[in-house]
Protein backbone atom coordinates (compact mmCIF):
# COMPACT_ATOMS: atom_id res chain seq x y z
CA UNK A 1 0.00 0.00 0.00
CA UNK A 2 1.34 3.43 -0.93
CA UNK A 3 2.15 6.06 1.74
CA UNK A 4 -0.73 8.17 0.40
CA UNK A 5 -3.26 5.41 1.05
CA UNK A 6 -1.84 4.83 4.51
CA UNK A 7 -2.30 8.49 5.53
CA UNK A 8 -4.65 9.08 8.44
CA UNK A 9 -8.04 10.43 7.40
CA UNK A 10 -10.85 12.02 9.38
CA UNK A 11 -13.86 9.80 9.99
CA UNK A 12 -17.20 11.50 9.40
CA UNK A 13 -20.48 10.48 11.00
CA UNK A 14 -23.00 10.90 8.17
CA UNK A 15 -26.24 9.75 9.79
CA UNK A 16 -27.99 7.06 11.73
CA UNK A 17 -31.14 4.99 11.76
CA UNK A 18 -32.73 2.87 14.45
CA UNK A 19 -36.07 1.32 15.22
CA UNK A 20 -37.95 2.48 18.33
CA UNK A 21 -36.80 0.53 21.34
CA UNK A 22 -39.43 -1.69 22.96
CA UNK A 23 -39.78 -3.25 26.38
CA UNK A 24 -39.10 -6.99 26.36
CA UNK A 25 -42.03 -9.31 25.72
CA UNK A 26 -43.89 -6.45 24.09
CA UNK A 27 -44.35 -5.41 20.43
CA UNK A 28 -41.11 -7.10 19.32
CA UNK A 29 -41.61 -10.32 21.27
CA UNK A 30 -41.45 -12.40 18.08
CA UNK A 31 -38.84 -10.30 16.27
CA UNK A 32 -35.35 -11.74 15.89
CA UNK A 33 -32.08 -9.86 16.10
CA UNK A 34 -31.74 -10.18 12.35
CA UNK A 35 -35.22 -8.81 11.64
CA UNK A 36 -34.71 -5.80 13.87
CA UNK A 37 -31.21 -5.09 12.59
CA UNK A 38 -32.41 -5.43 8.98
CA UNK A 39 -35.16 -2.87 9.59
CA UNK A 40 -32.67 -0.37 11.02
CA UNK A 41 -30.17 -1.03 8.22
CA UNK A 42 -32.81 -0.68 5.49
CA UNK A 43 -33.84 2.67 6.93
CA UNK A 44 -30.27 3.91 6.71
CA UNK A 45 -29.79 2.55 3.18
CA UNK A 46 -32.98 4.18 1.91
CA UNK A 47 -32.28 7.51 3.59
CA UNK A 48 -28.82 7.87 2.11
CA UNK A 49 -29.24 6.08 -1.23
CA UNK A 50 -26.87 3.17 -0.63
CA UNK A 51 -28.40 0.40 -2.74
CA UNK A 52 -25.83 0.11 -5.55
CA UNK A 53 -22.90 -2.33 -5.52
CA UNK A 54 -19.91 -0.96 -3.63
CA UNK A 55 -21.88 1.87 -2.05
CA UNK A 56 -20.69 0.80 1.41
CA UNK A 57 -17.31 -0.73 2.15
CA UNK A 58 -18.50 -3.03 4.91
CA UNK A 59 -21.06 -3.61 7.64
CA UNK A 60 -19.99 -4.40 11.19
CA UNK A 61 -22.49 -5.15 13.94
CA UNK A 62 -23.22 -7.48 16.80
CA UNK A 63 -25.58 -8.75 19.45
CA UNK A 64 -25.06 -9.84 23.04
CA UNK A 65 -27.91 -12.37 23.34
CA UNK A 66 -27.38 -14.53 20.25
CA UNK A 67 -28.96 -17.74 19.06
CA UNK A 68 -26.75 -20.24 17.26
CA UNK A 69 -28.45 -19.07 14.08
CA UNK A 70 -26.94 -15.64 14.69
CA UNK A 71 -23.36 -16.90 14.36
CA UNK A 72 -22.99 -14.73 11.20
CA UNK A 73 -25.52 -12.07 12.15
CA UNK A 74 -24.04 -9.08 10.32
CA UNK A 75 -23.59 -10.92 7.04
CA UNK A 76 -27.02 -12.55 7.16
CA UNK A 77 -28.51 -9.13 7.86
CA UNK A 78 -26.85 -7.74 4.74
CA UNK A 79 -28.16 -10.62 2.63
CA UNK A 80 -31.70 -9.94 3.82
CA UNK A 81 -31.48 -6.15 3.51
CA UNK A 82 -31.54 -3.48 0.80
CA UNK A 83 -27.78 -3.12 1.06
CA UNK A 84 -26.08 -4.79 -1.92
CA UNK A 85 -25.25 -8.46 -1.21
CA UNK A 86 -21.64 -7.89 -2.29
CA UNK A 87 -21.07 -5.87 0.90
CA UNK A 88 -18.71 -7.66 3.34
CA UNK A 89 -19.83 -7.93 6.95
CA UNK A 90 -18.64 -9.28 10.26
CA UNK A 91 -19.75 -9.57 13.87
CA UNK A 92 -18.28 -7.97 16.98
CA UNK A 93 -19.26 -8.24 20.65
CA UNK A 94 -18.26 -6.45 23.83
CA UNK A 95 -21.40 -6.60 25.95
CA UNK A 96 -23.04 -3.17 26.29
CA UNK A 97 -20.08 -1.59 24.48
CA UNK A 98 -20.75 -3.60 21.30
CA UNK A 99 -22.38 -0.81 19.29
CA UNK A 100 -19.63 1.71 20.05
CA UNK A 101 -16.90 -0.87 19.44
CA UNK A 102 -18.50 -1.59 16.06
CA UNK A 103 -18.24 2.11 15.26
CA UNK A 104 -14.59 2.13 16.35
CA UNK A 105 -13.76 -0.96 14.27
CA UNK A 106 -15.30 0.60 11.17
CA UNK A 107 -13.65 3.96 11.85
CA UNK A 108 -10.19 2.39 12.11
CA UNK A 109 -10.43 1.05 8.55
CA UNK A 110 -11.69 4.36 7.22
CA UNK A 111 -8.99 6.41 8.93
CA UNK A 112 -6.27 4.10 7.52
CA UNK A 113 -7.71 4.25 4.01
CA UNK A 114 -8.68 0.57 3.95
CA UNK A 115 -12.27 1.48 3.12
CA UNK A 116 -14.08 4.72 2.30
CA UNK A 117 -17.36 4.01 4.05
CA UNK A 118 -18.91 1.60 6.54
CA UNK A 119 -22.06 1.02 8.54
CA UNK A 120 -21.83 0.01 12.18
CA UNK A 121 -24.53 -1.04 14.59
CA UNK A 122 -26.07 -3.66 16.78
CA UNK A 123 -29.26 -5.35 17.90
CA UNK A 124 -30.52 -7.23 20.90
CA UNK A 125 -33.72 -8.88 21.98
CA UNK A 126 -34.42 -9.81 25.57
CA UNK A 127 -37.75 -11.28 24.41
CA UNK A 128 -36.31 -13.87 22.02
CA UNK A 129 -33.41 -14.84 24.27
CA UNK A 130 -31.76 -18.19 23.46
CA UNK A 131 -32.61 -21.08 25.75
CA UNK A 132 -29.82 -23.60 26.10
CA UNK A 133 -30.23 -27.32 26.52
CA UNK A 134 -29.67 -28.41 30.11
CA UNK A 135 -25.94 -29.16 30.24
CA UNK A 136 -26.44 -32.64 31.67
CA UNK A 137 -28.87 -33.43 28.85
CA UNK A 138 -26.42 -32.01 26.33
CA UNK A 139 -23.71 -34.37 27.53
CA UNK A 140 -26.07 -37.33 27.32
CA UNK A 141 -27.05 -36.42 23.76
CA UNK A 142 -23.41 -36.10 22.75
CA UNK A 143 -22.70 -39.50 24.29
CA UNK A 144 -25.57 -40.97 22.29
CA UNK A 145 -24.26 -39.38 19.11
CA UNK A 146 -20.80 -40.89 19.68
CA UNK A 147 -22.19 -44.37 20.34
CA UNK A 148 -21.24 -46.94 17.69
CA UNK A 149 -24.44 -48.97 17.86
CA UNK A 150 -28.16 -48.63 18.38
CA UNK A 151 -27.90 -50.34 21.75
CA UNK A 152 -25.19 -47.92 22.77
CA UNK A 153 -27.36 -44.98 21.83
CA UNK A 154 -30.32 -46.39 23.76
CA UNK A 155 -28.10 -46.98 26.80
CA UNK A 156 -27.02 -43.34 26.76
CA UNK A 157 -30.55 -42.01 26.25
CA UNK A 158 -31.81 -44.16 29.11
CA UNK A 159 -29.92 -41.82 31.44
CA UNK A 160 -32.31 -38.94 30.66
CA UNK A 161 -34.35 -37.87 33.70
CA UNK A 162 -37.21 -35.31 33.97
CA UNK A 163 -34.87 -32.76 35.54
CA UNK A 164 -32.71 -32.85 32.42
CA UNK A 165 -35.58 -31.32 30.41
CA UNK A 166 -35.40 -28.00 32.26
CA UNK A 167 -33.63 -25.55 29.90
CA UNK A 168 -30.74 -23.29 30.80
CA UNK A 169 -32.15 -19.76 30.77
CA UNK A 170 -29.78 -16.81 30.22
CA UNK A 171 -28.99 -15.08 33.51
CA UNK A 172 -28.28 -11.40 34.00
CA UNK A 173 -25.35 -12.22 36.26
CA UNK A 174 -21.59 -11.98 36.10
CA UNK A 175 -20.07 -15.47 35.88
CA UNK A 176 -17.20 -14.47 38.19
CA UNK A 177 -19.39 -13.19 41.00
CA UNK A 178 -22.89 -14.54 40.46
CA UNK A 179 -24.26 -11.03 41.04
CA UNK A 180 -26.55 -9.28 38.58
CA UNK A 181 -25.50 -6.00 37.05
CA UNK A 182 -28.07 -4.26 39.26
CA UNK A 183 -26.62 -5.80 42.40
CA UNK A 184 -23.14 -4.72 41.36
CA UNK A 185 -24.44 -1.21 40.72
CA UNK A 186 -26.02 -1.17 44.17
CA UNK A 187 -22.61 -1.91 45.74
CA UNK A 188 -21.09 0.99 43.79
CA UNK A 189 -23.96 3.31 44.72
CA UNK A 190 -23.35 2.65 48.41
CA UNK A 191 -19.60 3.14 48.02
CA UNK A 192 -20.06 6.55 46.39
CA UNK A 193 -22.95 7.61 48.61
CA UNK A 194 -25.40 7.98 45.73
CA UNK A 195 -28.84 8.79 47.16
CA UNK A 196 -32.32 7.84 45.99
CA UNK A 197 -33.55 11.38 45.18
CA UNK A 198 -30.56 12.15 42.96
CA UNK A 199 -31.15 8.93 41.03
CA UNK A 200 -34.85 9.62 40.57
CA UNK A 201 -34.12 13.17 39.45
CA UNK A 202 -31.72 11.96 36.77
CA UNK A 203 -34.23 9.34 35.58
CA UNK A 204 -37.11 11.81 35.40
CA UNK A 205 -34.93 14.27 33.48
CA UNK A 206 -34.03 11.56 30.96
CA UNK A 207 -37.70 10.89 30.21
CA UNK A 208 -38.57 14.58 30.02
CA UNK A 209 -35.71 15.36 27.66
CA UNK A 210 -36.42 12.40 25.38
CA UNK A 211 -40.08 13.44 25.19
CA UNK A 212 -39.07 17.01 24.34
CA UNK A 213 -36.74 15.77 21.61
CA UNK A 214 -39.54 13.74 20.03
CA UNK A 215 -41.93 16.69 20.25
CA UNK A 216 -39.59 19.01 18.36
CA UNK A 217 -39.06 16.43 15.62
CA UNK A 218 -35.45 15.67 16.47
CA UNK A 219 -35.81 11.94 15.79
CA UNK A 220 -37.73 12.19 12.50
CA UNK A 221 -34.65 11.24 10.46
CA UNK A 222 -33.16 8.90 13.07
CA UNK A 223 -36.03 6.58 14.11
CA UNK A 224 -37.73 4.16 11.70
CA UNK A 225 -41.24 2.95 12.70
CA UNK A 226 -41.33 -0.81 13.27
CA UNK A 227 -44.14 -3.20 14.17
CA UNK A 228 -46.55 -0.48 15.18
CA UNK A 229 -44.11 1.61 17.21
CA UNK A 230 -43.04 5.10 16.20
CA UNK A 231 -41.48 6.10 19.54
CA UNK A 232 -39.52 4.32 22.23
CA UNK A 233 -42.04 2.32 24.24
CA UNK A 234 -40.32 2.89 27.57
CA UNK A 235 -40.72 6.67 27.30
CA UNK A 236 -42.83 8.18 30.11
CA UNK A 237 -43.26 11.89 29.24
CA UNK A 238 -44.99 12.60 32.55
CA UNK A 239 -42.24 11.09 34.66
CA UNK A 240 -41.42 13.10 37.79
CA UNK A 241 -39.29 12.67 40.88
CA UNK A 242 -42.47 12.39 42.95
CA UNK A 243 -43.85 9.54 40.81
CA UNK A 244 -40.55 7.69 40.81
CA UNK A 245 -40.28 8.06 44.58
CA UNK A 246 -43.33 5.79 44.96
CA UNK A 247 -41.54 2.79 43.43
CA UNK A 248 -40.08 0.11 45.65
CA UNK A 249 -36.34 -0.71 45.50
CA UNK A 250 -35.41 -3.84 43.54
CA UNK A 251 -31.60 -3.98 43.97
CA UNK A 252 -29.43 -3.89 47.06
CA UNK A 253 -32.19 -5.25 49.28
CA UNK A 254 -29.67 -7.03 51.48
CA UNK A 255 -28.54 -3.69 52.92
CA UNK A 256 -30.42 -0.93 54.77
CA UNK A 257 -31.98 1.88 52.74
CA UNK A 258 -31.74 0.45 49.20
CA UNK A 259 -32.06 3.15 46.53
CA UNK A 260 -32.27 1.42 43.16
CA UNK A 261 -35.72 0.87 41.62
CA UNK A 262 -37.15 -0.19 38.28
CA UNK A 263 -37.66 3.51 37.58
CA UNK A 264 -34.03 4.56 37.97
CA UNK A 265 -32.69 1.40 36.30
CA UNK A 266 -32.81 0.53 32.61
CA UNK A 267 -35.47 -2.06 31.64
CA UNK A 268 -34.84 -5.15 29.53
CA UNK A 269 -35.31 -3.94 25.98
CA UNK A 270 -35.52 -5.04 22.33
CA UNK A 271 -34.19 -2.94 19.46
CA UNK A 272 -31.55 -2.19 16.83
CA UNK A 273 -29.53 0.80 15.66
CA UNK A 274 -27.10 1.64 12.84
CA UNK A 275 -24.81 4.55 11.95
CA UNK A 276 -23.11 5.51 8.65
CA UNK A 277 -19.42 6.45 8.74
CA UNK A 278 -17.25 7.66 5.85
CA UNK A 279 -14.21 9.57 4.71
CA UNK A 280 -14.65 13.24 3.86
CA UNK A 281 -13.98 12.55 0.16
CA UNK A 282 -16.66 9.85 0.04
CA UNK A 283 -19.19 12.17 1.65
CA UNK A 284 -18.28 15.04 -0.65
CA UNK A 285 -18.65 12.90 -3.78
CA UNK A 286 -22.16 11.92 -2.69
CA UNK A 287 -23.18 15.39 -1.63
CA UNK A 288 -23.61 14.32 1.99
CA UNK A 289 -22.85 16.75 4.81
CA UNK A 290 -21.08 15.14 7.79
CA UNK A 291 -22.85 15.64 11.09
CA UNK A 292 -19.64 15.34 13.10
CA UNK A 293 -16.27 13.62 13.15
CA UNK A 294 -15.06 10.77 15.35
CA UNK A 295 -11.71 12.02 16.63
CA UNK A 296 -10.71 9.80 19.57
CA UNK A 297 -11.71 6.66 21.43
CA UNK A 298 -10.49 4.66 24.41
CA UNK A 299 -11.38 1.44 26.20
CA UNK A 300 -10.62 0.31 29.74
CA UNK A 301 -11.37 -2.52 32.15
CA UNK A 302 -11.42 -2.88 35.93
CA UNK A 303 -10.82 -5.77 38.30
CA UNK A 304 -14.37 -5.96 39.64
CA UNK A 305 -13.62 -9.26 41.35
CA UNK A 306 -10.43 -8.61 43.32
CA UNK A 307 -9.99 -4.86 42.98
CA UNK A 308 -11.22 -1.97 45.11
CA UNK A 309 -14.89 -2.85 44.73
CA UNK A 310 -16.04 -1.89 48.21
CA UNK A 311 -14.36 1.49 47.81
CA UNK A 312 -16.19 2.06 44.54
CA UNK A 313 -13.08 2.48 42.40
CA UNK A 314 -13.36 -0.85 40.61
CA UNK A 315 -17.10 -1.43 40.55
CA UNK A 316 -18.42 -3.48 37.64
CA UNK A 317 -19.56 -0.40 35.68
CA UNK A 318 -16.73 1.98 36.60
CA UNK A 319 -14.28 1.39 33.73
CA UNK A 320 -15.19 4.74 32.04
CA UNK A 321 -13.74 6.41 35.14
CA UNK A 322 -10.38 5.16 33.87
CA UNK A 323 -10.93 5.33 30.10
CA UNK A 324 -12.06 8.95 29.93
CA UNK A 325 -9.09 10.48 31.84
CA UNK A 326 -6.68 8.56 29.59
CA UNK A 327 -8.49 9.65 26.45
CA UNK A 328 -8.66 13.29 27.52
CA UNK A 329 -4.97 13.34 28.43
CA UNK A 330 -4.06 11.92 25.04
CA UNK A 331 -6.30 14.45 23.29
CA UNK A 332 -5.09 17.36 25.43
CA UNK A 333 -8.64 18.14 26.56
CA UNK A 334 -10.61 18.62 29.79
CA UNK A 335 -14.27 18.15 30.58
CA UNK A 336 -14.79 21.90 30.19
CA UNK A 337 -13.87 21.54 26.51
CA UNK A 338 -17.05 19.57 25.80
CA UNK A 339 -20.32 21.18 24.83
CA UNK A 340 -22.23 17.92 25.26
CA UNK A 341 -21.67 14.77 27.29
CA UNK A 342 -23.43 11.46 26.63
CA UNK A 343 -23.21 8.85 29.40
CA UNK A 344 -25.05 5.58 28.84
CA UNK A 345 -27.64 5.32 31.60
CA UNK A 346 -27.47 1.66 32.55
CA UNK A 347 -28.54 2.85 36.00
CA UNK A 348 -28.94 6.37 37.33
CA UNK A 349 -26.60 5.46 40.19
CA UNK A 350 -23.91 4.38 37.72
CA UNK A 351 -24.07 7.71 35.87
CA UNK A 352 -23.78 9.64 39.14
CA UNK A 353 -20.92 7.45 40.35
CA UNK A 354 -19.06 7.99 37.08
CA UNK A 355 -19.47 11.77 37.37
CA UNK A 356 -18.22 11.62 40.96
CA UNK A 357 -15.20 9.54 39.93
CA UNK A 358 -14.27 11.98 37.15
CA UNK A 359 -14.45 14.82 39.63
CA UNK A 360 -12.31 12.90 42.13
CA UNK A 361 -9.71 12.36 39.40
CA UNK A 362 -9.47 16.09 38.85
CA UNK A 363 -11.45 16.31 35.62
CA UNK A 364 -13.94 18.77 37.08
CA UNK A 365 -17.71 18.67 37.05
CA UNK A 366 -20.15 18.19 34.20
CA UNK A 367 -22.86 20.83 33.87
CA UNK A 368 -26.14 18.86 33.94
CA UNK A 369 -27.47 21.12 31.20
CA UNK A 370 -24.90 19.48 28.89
CA UNK A 371 -25.53 15.89 30.01
CA UNK A 372 -27.75 13.58 27.91
CA UNK A 373 -29.68 16.56 26.55
CA UNK A 374 -32.01 14.42 24.40
CA UNK A 375 -32.53 11.75 27.04
CA UNK A 376 -30.70 8.45 27.21
CA UNK A 377 -31.05 4.80 28.17
CA UNK A 378 -33.28 5.24 31.22
CA UNK A 379 -35.90 6.67 28.88
CA UNK A 380 -35.14 4.95 25.56
CA UNK A 381 -34.36 1.55 27.01
CA UNK A 382 -31.18 -0.41 26.39
CA UNK A 383 -30.98 -3.21 23.79
CA UNK A 384 -27.41 -4.06 24.77
CA UNK A 385 -25.59 -4.02 21.41
CA UNK A 386 -27.70 -1.22 19.92
CA UNK A 387 -27.00 1.49 22.50
CA UNK A 388 -23.59 2.59 21.21
CA UNK A 389 -24.83 3.26 17.67
CA UNK A 390 -27.88 5.08 19.07
CA UNK A 391 -25.68 7.39 21.12
CA UNK A 392 -23.23 8.12 18.28
CA UNK A 393 -26.00 9.06 15.85
CA UNK A 394 -27.86 11.12 18.46
CA UNK A 395 -24.78 13.04 19.60
CA UNK A 396 -23.61 13.67 16.04
CA UNK A 397 -26.95 15.24 15.14
CA UNK A 398 -27.01 17.30 18.35
CA UNK A 399 -23.59 18.69 17.47
CA UNK A 400 -24.69 19.40 13.90
CA UNK A 401 -27.57 21.52 15.17
CA UNK A 402 -25.11 24.01 16.66
CA UNK A 403 -23.96 26.97 14.59
CA UNK A 404 -20.46 27.05 16.03
CA UNK A 405 -17.83 24.29 16.30
CA UNK A 406 -18.70 21.87 19.08
CA UNK A 407 -17.37 18.79 20.81
CA UNK A 408 -19.11 15.84 22.48
CA UNK A 409 -17.99 13.07 24.86
CA UNK A 410 -19.39 9.51 24.89
CA UNK A 411 -19.06 7.14 27.84
CA UNK A 412 -20.45 3.60 27.81
CA UNK A 413 -20.03 1.07 30.63
CA UNK A 414 -20.22 -2.65 29.87
CA UNK A 415 -20.54 -6.02 31.57
CA UNK A 416 -17.31 -7.71 32.51
CA UNK A 417 -15.99 -4.53 34.10
CA UNK A 418 -15.32 -2.77 30.79
CA UNK A 419 -15.87 0.68 29.34
CA UNK A 420 -15.82 2.20 25.86
CA UNK A 421 -15.51 5.96 25.33
CA UNK A 422 -15.18 8.31 22.37
CA UNK A 423 -15.07 11.93 21.24
CA UNK A 424 -17.11 13.50 18.44
CA UNK A 425 -16.34 16.94 17.03
CA UNK A 426 -18.13 19.35 14.75
CA UNK A 427 -15.64 21.59 12.93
Amino acid sequence: MSPQKMSVRRVAVIGGARIPFARSDGPYATASNQQMLTAALDGLVERHGLREPGAVGEFVAGAVLKHSRDFNLARETVLGSKLHPSTPAYDIQQACGTGLQAVIAAANKITLGQTDSAIAGGADTASDAPLGVNDSLRRILLEARRAKSASGRLKALAKVRPGHLVPDIPRNAEPRTGLSMGEHAAVTARAWGIGREAQDELAATSHQRLAAAYERGFFEDLVIPFRGLARDQNLRPGSTVEKLAALKPVFGLDHPDPTMTAGNSTPLTDGAATVLLASEDWARERGLEPLAYLTAYETAAVDFVGGDVAGGEDGLLMAPAYAVPRMLERAGLGLDDFDLVEIHEAFASQVLATLAAWEKRGLGTVDRARLNVAGSSLATGHPFAATGARIVATLAKLLAERDAPARGLISVCAAGGQGVTAILERA
